[in-house]
């Protein structure tokens, strides 16, 4: 008997200590952005959970409904009652995995922020994009208030967001891109040094990216409390350029 009560309570510590990576993509984009880093994780034994925002990839949510707190709400439902979360937000998901941060702090280990937003109290996607002049995003982008939507020309989408693919991947990703709903985008995050401030924060600057500058991800982690900061010479996606390097990355923060 008490060997089973042994078994059962080193079971427990052993879930209790276990970490969980979350996988947050970015706009226009969906939760297949990750398809080939998620079994390179899986494969060193971690759990993973990638989480398709609503209204993207296959989910047909009408913008309409879709707010900035439906993504968060989305990510907290996803991690449920664990802790240890190693938090990933690429792009635009920085935003949301702040806001996560921010309501469940004790629950999450850590943010890492990929080529991502690294927002301030007030801040949104929108307002950080006007600090990037380097950006070739906003030349390309067409907003349609009637709709709620932003849209990207397909002809600009390899050159903003994968210029370091395989062409017949640039091609799939400029035939397959969808209009992202808009109002979340304009949303502006709310974030406290006693929450969000808290929670331990690491980088991964990406050098040739043409969504969020390099120089602009320079700023944003200047003037915030990074940890530590990695760089991938890649584009705005390195988990379709370079997804080895970058599970490594995520595998080394998990332990």
């Amino acid at each position: 008997m008490s060997v089973l009560g042994f078994t059962a309570q080193a079971q427990k510590t052993i879930n209790k200590n276990s970490k969980t990576i979350v996988l947050v993509h970015g706009a226009w984009s969906d939760a297949s952005s990750w398809d080939a880093v998620t079994p390179l994780l899986k494969a060193r034994g971690e759990e993973v959970i990638n989480v398709n925002l609503a209204g993207h990839g296959k989910d047909t949510t009408s913008f309409a409904g879709i707010t900035f707190q439906t993504y968060v709400d989305q990510v907290k439902a996803a991690i449920g009652t664990r802790t240890n979360v190693i938090l990933v937000g690429h792009s635009f998901g920085g935003l949301v995995i702040s806001q996560v941060a921010e309501e469940i702090p004790a629950q999450i280990k850590e943010l890492v922020f990929l080529a991502a937003a690294l927002p301030h109290d007030g801040d949104n996607l929108l307002s950080l994009a006007k600090q990037d002049p380097a950006s070739h995003v906003g030349k390309a982008l067409t907003i349609d208030q009637e709709h709620g939507a932003a849209i990207i020309a397909k002809d600009a989408v390899a050159d903003i967001f994968a210029a370091d693919a395989p062409q017949q991947v640039q091609e799939y990703i400029a035939a397959n891109i969808k209009p992202e709903p808009l109002a979340p985008l304009a949303t502006p995050v709310h974030l406290t040094e006693k929450n969000f401030g808290s929670v331990n924060k690491v980088y991964v600057h990406t050098v040739n990216d043409h969504a969020i500058s390099y120089p602009a991800q320079q700023y944003m982690v200047k003037t915030s409390n990074v940890a530590k900061v990695y760089t991938l010479q890649s584009s705005n996606t390195p988990f379709i350029s370079m997804p080895d390097k970058l599970a490594e990355i995520l595998v080394e923060e998990s332990k």
